[in-house]
């Protein structure tokens, strides 16, 4: 049987040192039955439930600003290290296939007893994850957020244009030149500390004079989530199981989900200057997200769209998240092709 227990505030890397709002997450305890998770969390235990995921090369961190403006609307959020990150557990099954996370995610809602209003936010990685989720029919989440990397569906659409396709894809190889790069054994895990500060640099906009501190802070974070090398194996084993013809057996239900159109409202926001998935790539994503969703380009944002952006992504997730008619409200900043 799940349970879920809370251990207080945590002590290791810790989120914006000139944001009080952020400084003191609680820190809980996931017990999933198959993996431990430890996770950040915001608001109040009685709220309705917000899970966030966090990507690579990332950390729950990545949610200290939105967690405390959902708090302040009366939601509990939830923000997992996922599976092989530091503090969380590596999991005993060694699987971090797309279907593995999805199995976590939905094990998180029923864990922290989260009821048939729960929504569930993922960023990069965890977009991935919460694309799969949206596409089951017996996903126990009310509405899904998933920023940074499409469905999969909106993505063969955005390629399928005939040259102009081509091109994409081509521009788009180049950009995921590091997944190629993830897939060699040893090597990638020996300088991964060189990796994750560059793919920063090329992902994160530079929002200029007056941002928010930059991307050195989530680099600490990332880092600090793959202290040894049997984590930073587990986070590349999310590149290298994507080659892995099968999965544990527990898993084997959700395998290809990540691969289905999203069946429940659905908001999708990109970062219109993301250096890791062009933003070609969200361009039919309409075409793909069922009724009460919303898509939109967020213009002078990276891959980090919501630490780029924090006040204007924390808005659309708020007004999406808050709304009884989802995505109402939520225009995009580019139309979809």
């Amino acid at each position: 049987m799940t349970q879920f227990s809370a251990d207080g505030p945590g002590r290791d890397v810790g989120p914006d040192r000139d944001d009080p709002a952020t400084a003191n997450p609680e820190r809980i305890t996931l017990e999933l039955g198959h993996v431990t998770l430890h996770a950040l969390a915001w608001g109040p235990v009685g709220g309705p439930v917000v899970v966030c995921l966090h990507g690579f090369p990332d950390s729950a961190w990545t949610w200290r600003h939105l967690g405390p403006e959902l708090a302040a609307a009366g939601h509990r959020v939830i923000a997992p290290f996922t599976r092989g990150y530091s503090p969380s557990e590596m999991p005993a099954d060694n699987d971090f296939h797309v279907a593995a996370l999805a199995y976590d995610a939905i094990g998180v809602h029923h864990a922290v007893g989260a009821g048939a209003d729960a929504v569930l936010i993922g960023h990069d990685w965890g977009a991935m994850t919460a694309n799969a989720v949206a596409h089951r029919d017996d996903n126990p989440f009310a509405a899904v957020v998933s920023m940074s990397v499409p469905p999969v569906p909106a993505v063969r659409r955005s390629l399928s244009g005939g040259i102009d396709g081509a091109r994409t894809l081509g521009r788009q190889a180049l950009m995921s030149w590091y997944i190629a790069f993830n897939q060699l054994p040893w090597l990638p895990e020996r300088v991964l500390h060189r990796l994750i500060p560059l793919l920063w640099r090329r992902w994160r906009l530079n929002t200029g004079a007056g941002a928010r501190p930059d991307h050195r802070l989530d680099v600490d974070h990332a880092l600090a989530a793959l202290p040894t090398f049997a984590h930073r194996t587990a986070a590349l084993g999310y590149y290298r199981a994507l080659r892995r013809p099968r999965t544990h057996p527990r898993y084997a239900a959700l395998r290809n989900d990540w691969l289905g159109e999203p069946r429940c409202p659905t908001l999708y926001l990109h970062g219109a200057d993301d250096g890791c998935m062009q933003s070609r790539l969200a361009d039919r994503v309409r075409e793909v997200l069922p009724a009460g969703s919303a898509a939109a380009v967020v213009a002078g944002a990276g891959h980090f769209l919501h630490l780029d952006r924090p006040d204007e992504v924390n808005g659309r997730i708020r007004a999406f998240v808050t709304s009884d008619a989802r995505g109402q409200g939520v225009a995009p900043d580019r139309p979809a092709s």
